[in-house]
């Protein structure tokens, strides 16, 4: 009894498992902001590319969403992590440069703001297109030109429509950092089966891991709603 009392107060003390599974976590915070902000970056060049380019790019941004949202995310890390590096290793040999060694951490964040960046086109794209016609017409009418319709009409009523689906892909995105685990990226859920392996107490590590995602998920959709009312203010109350 008091050797099992004594492992659990080491397991959550900070030199034992307890401090691995919090800096695992920080590294999963890490991947996640990181690949958001690429996706992020991805998705709304893609939106404009896919509303205002030619067919050209229209047509690449089209494969580009269809392929990534169709194959398994656990598929397209494997190959994007392992393709991707010796790919990139090849062509830098051929301009004669040296390979290079690419962390865990920016191939994680690589491989899922990739991922993400495909989801995020199409839900900021879906939120230009749902403001209304009118709208852009008045800013037409009255002399704006597109950098300034964009900025101060379609922007800011884009903005509380497509939330809530960024909202979402957040939390899919704090999740998804649990595959770089197949990869051997030390995250918060590798860190949990080392720890439940090296102690045999599996239930009590992996609840402590839902736990932790638990915290990470009600504090996010507490700063997204705290967005969205920001955002929303002036407009009807839809909640």
């Amino acid at each position: 009894m008091l050797e099992s009392l004594g492992l659990e107060l080491l397991a959550f003390s900070p030199p034992g498992w307890g401090g691995n599974l919090l800096r695992g976590l920080g590294m999963t915070l890490q991947i996640a902001f990181g690949a958001y902000a690429l996706g992020l970056f991805i998705g709304l060049g893609g939106a404009l590319g896919k509303i205002y380019g030619g067919p050209t790019l229209r047509w690449s941004l089209e494969i580009y969403t269809t392929l990534v949202r169709a194959v398994p995310e656990l598929v397209l890390i494997l190959l994007l992590y392992y393709a991707g590096t010796d790919l990139l290793n090849r062509l830098l040999e051929s301009f004669g440069f040296e390979r290079v060694d690419i962390s865990g951490l920016a191939a994680g964040i690589y491989v899922l703001g990739f991922v993400q960046g495909a989801y995020i086109i199409e839900v900021i794209r879906g939120a230009i297109v749902a403001v209304p016609i009118g709208q852009i017409e008045a800013a037409k009418a009255c002399g704006m030109s597109w950098v300034v319709t964009h900025r101060r009409i379609i922007i800011p009523a884009m903005v509380p429509l497509a939330l809530p689906g960024l909202a979402n892909l957040w939390l899919i995105v704090t999740k998804d950092t649990a595959l770089l685990a197949v990869v051997g990226f030390s995250e918060l859920a590798l860190e949990t089966k080392q720890a439940a392996g090296g102690t045999k107490e599996y239930l009590m590590f992996y609840l402590a891991a839902a736990f932790l995602y638990l915290c990470v998920s009600l504090i996010s959709n507490v700063i997204f709603r705290l967005l969205e009312r920001y955002y929303r203010r002036g407009q009807p109350d839809l909640s």
